[in-house]
């Protein structure tokens, strides 16, 4: 639960949700041939989440995202502010790196 009592996303699940975006729109460029392209740079994720133990010896910390504007704390959880700067890359099968590559046409509401 996150810190307001509601259930919130976990962290993983927000990066893991990012990932998939990322592949989905990196594969849909590959698929039309567009000649445009763009290289994936650093990308930056800002959320406020909340921490929270798990009692019991095998208790884990876990890290919620919630809604801006939270009360800040609980009984048993208290929000961070959080940056993550990610730096994707694409792995080959000999393990060479490289930055992704997106291209395409602009999806409705997209920024």
């Amino acid at each position: 639960m996150a810190a307001n009592g509601e259930r919130g996303v976990e962290l993983a699940e927000l990066v893991r949700q990012l990932r998939q975006e990322l592949k989905a729109a990196a594969a849909e460029g590959a698929e039309a041939g567009d000649a445009l392209q763009f290289e994936v740079g650093p990308v930056e994720v800002e959320a406020t989440v909340a921490v929270s133990r798990e009692g019991g010896a095998n208790g884990k910390v876990r890290f919620w995202v919630v809604e801006a504007g939270t009360d800040g704390k609980s009984a048993r959880s208290t929000t961070q502010r959080l940056k993550l700067t990610l730096h994707p890359k694409t792995v080959a099968q000999d393990g060479t790196t490289r930055s992704p590559l997106i291209s395409g046409d602009e999806v409705d509401g997209e920024r």
